[in-house]
């Protein structure tokens, strides 16, 4: 076989930028499942590292980063002769600003670029100074194609910029049915899964756990993950009086996490805003009934009553209401966990997943992108 003849039989080279592959960060589970999916039958995937998470680096360490990085990047696509790269990113300044360079990078070195925005802001309220908005409107145009999460997001950055490229493809997780045994009697065993931050709604779970406890119902809190947020939640735990009922569990992965989805009845994230959580899918996946805001791609999984419960974001009394509900009624309960169970394996699975970036990818490399507006893109969230 010629040299020519080789190399076009090999796989297309696509960069998948995000941050350490251990990191406690959604995006970092999304680029997890990719890499073992059944992507890799047609593509080469490679992990690019940007971000601060899952580094130890002193100040100057962090500024060399951030002005080195786009030049490593470059030399990675260049090397590699990489066909795609695929951004993984928030709308939050840090994100942008450093991704933008990196969009730009891959760009005159002449690959294609997917940009897959996982959270954050809205694009309308990103910026408020309209000439800043309007430069952010026109970097928008720059991939080759947006990807999102949810009919929330697509139908918003349909509305901001008009005419681009928009790919909705919610995330998959490797799912197996669950062996699960109801808890039919026992106190209502609460879970939280992911980084201690702000805006996670983690004050308002807390003081609902408080509330439902003062009312004579049994449960408790098992807070699964680590962040900044940690002293504050401590602190209100002992304000609340609840340090019997709550156990902070610092992070878990494979089959430790596996464990506590086991171990739990319902998932409690409260969220001010969300892409679509992998903490969610997981949770489903195991049959752990979600209490959850309607933020993010959260109300494309969740039907309320039927596979968990919507509360108003910043709302205690809600989620208080909500545990009451779920450990009063623990046939419906039961309902819900199993109904959890169907929604993931019919439409939220890794090998859905593969296939909606399969066709991505496939498209980028032969020069098109799949549109946002055909009808398998949004029949994925009926």
């Amino acid at each position: 076989m010629s040299l020519a003849g080789a190399a076009d039989l090999r796989k297309p080279v696509v960069l998948l930028l995000a941050p350490s592959l251990g990191a406690i960060s959604g995006v970092s589970t999304h680029v997890n499942v990719l890499l073992g999916s059944a992507l890799v039958r047609d593509f080469e995937l490679e992990h690019f590292q940007v971000g601060s998470e899952g580094r130890v680096e002193s100040a100057l360490g962090r500024v060399a980063r951030l002005a080195f990085g786009p030049f490593q990047l470059a030399a990675a696509i260049l090397r590699r002769g990489a066909a795609v790269v695929h951004v993984n990113t928030s709308l939050v300044p840090r994100s942008y600003w450093r991704d933008l360079a990196n969009v730009a990078v891959a760009k005159l070195c002449g690959a294609r670029v997917a940009y897959q925005v996982h959270g954050g802001a809205a694009p309308e309220s990103f910026f408020a100074h309209p000439l800043l908005k309007g430069f952010f409107r026109a970097t928008l145009r720059l991939p080759d194609v947006l990807v999102v999460l949810g009919t929330t997001q697509l139908e918003a950055y349909r509305a901001f910029v008009p005419g681009t490229n928009i790919a909705a493809i919610p995330n998959g997780i490797d799912f197996r049915r669950p062996d699960r045994s109801p808890n039919a009697n026992g106190p209502l065993r609460l879970l939280y899964i992911g980084r201690l931050a702000p805006r996670k709604g983690l004050g308002e779970t807390l003081a609902a756990l408080a509330t439902a406890r003062s009312s004579g119902l049994a449960a408790r809190l098992v807070i699964v993950g680590a962040g900044p947020e940690e002293p504050l939640l401590r602190q209100l735990v002992n304000d609340y009086g609840v340090q019997d009922a709550v156990t902070f569990a610092g992070p878990a992965f494979g089959e430790e996490k596996k464990k506590r989805l086991a171990d739990a009845d319902v998932l409690v994230l409260a969220s001010y805003a969300e892409g679509l959580p992998y903490a969610l899918l997981e949770a489903m996946a195991a049959g752990v009934v979600p209490v959850v805001t309607p933020v993010g791609a959260m109300a494309d999984v969740v039907q309320h009553g039927v596979h968990g419960i919507f509360v108003p974001v910043g709302d205690a009394g809600a989620i208080a209401a909500a545990i009451h509900e779920l450990s009063c009624e623990r046939e419906k309960l039961a309902r819900m966990s199993a109904a959890c169970c169907e929604r993931v394996a019919a439409r939220y699975s890794a090998e859905r997943l593969a296939e909606d970036f399969g066709a991505l990818y496939r498209a980028l490399v032969g020069g098109s992108a799949a549109r946002a507006d055909a009808p398998t893109r949004r029949s994925r969230f009926t």
